[in-house]
């Protein structure tokens, strides 16, 4: 089989031919049908000390089930979360990170709405939001951030905000139902809103802070790190709350199952639906990386073996 692979810290990424693994106990093996580029994944090849595996989000089909997996079999159409080599004709998944893809929906319906979708809606439960509050969505036109902007809207939010890193991507946001958007330069963000959902970090933090109404609350799930002074928190009661998917995946399983049985049904109804901005071939996958890095991506990166 393919599998794309890089040999030095931001390396060129290559393609090479290896055998198919196979599956241990309790994983599925899955030929891949489409796989999700994620900017923490983009990220490990530029600044990680040493190369890792390329994993992420995957969908395919399971052709075959290490010992004691139960709840799936041969033949069922799958997507979930790989933490080995995911870039590749087939992959690995634990059957805990599987979830089953309903039909009706594609591979890649599936990995631009799933992954993403499950870290959009949970970070907006960890904001608790109330009805006729207003929201904020930086990284608005990402994979993560367009379902934001979305969810936010069906959790009862009367007023969106997209904040986004180009002007050019205003009509897009707007597109996904955002009333206003900023850009990440601008001196004004307008009128101060009741939470955040950042999935930027770094330096954005600052005037992401900024951005909320006293007693408002941001929700931090970027891998870009950042610092939040103790001071604009105390001015103004804000709070900053980090969220991680993989915890809730980890030690709220109950949790993780319900939200995503949330995503397939608000998709089944029309209500959400994934914006694509390029489908690669394995082949492509560093045109692939650089459309997150270079942050021109209007919607999901996703690549098709």
């Amino acid at each position: 089989m393919r599998r794309v692979r890089y040999t030095s810290p931001a390396g060129p990424l290559f393609l090479e031919h290896v055998p198919v693994p196979e599956p241990g106990p309790g994983e599925l093996l899955v030929r891949c049908e489409a796989v999700g580029v994620t900017l923490p994944v983009v990220r490990k090849v530029t600044e990680a000390a040493a190369p890792v595996p390329l994993g992420g989000e995957v969908a395919g089909e399971v052709v075959a089930a290490g010992d004691g997996v139960t709840g799936f079999r041969t033949g069922d159409r799958v997507t979930g979360l790989c933490f080995g080599h995911g870039y590749a004709d087939f992959a690995v998944l634990r059957q805990e990170m599987a979830s089953p893809v309903p039909d009706g929906a594609g591979a890649v319906d599936a990995v631009a709405l799933v992954r993403s979708g499950l870290v959009a809606l949970g970070a907006l439960s960890a904001a608790q939001p109330r009805p006729g509050e207003s929201a904020l969505v930086t990284a608005a036109a990402s994979g993560v951030g367009q379902l934001a902007v979305r969810l936010a809207r069906t959790r009862g939010a009367a007023r969106v905000v997209g904040a986004v890193s180009d002007p050019a991507k205003a009509d897009f946001v707007r597109s996904l139902g955002a009333d206003d958007v900023v850009v990440y330069g601008d001196d004004d963000w307008g009128e101060p809103v009741d939470y955040v959902l950042d999935g930027v970090g770094g330096d954005l933090l600052t005037p992401a802070v900024a951005a909320l109404a006293p007693g408002g609350r941001l929700v931090a799930y970027s891998s870009g790190g950042g610092t939040v002074r103790a001071y604009d928190l105390l001015v103004g009661a804000r709070t900053v709350t980090g969220f991680q998917m993989a915890r809730i995946a980890r030690e709220r399983p109950e949790l993780y199952e319900r939200w995503r049985r949330e995503l397939w049904r608000l998709f089944a109804d029309g209500v959400l639906r994934p914006s694509v901005h390029g489908v690669f071939g394995l082949a492509d996958a560093a045109r692939a990386h650089e459309a997150v890095v270079s942050r021109r991506n209007l919607g999901k990166v996703v690549l098709v073996p």
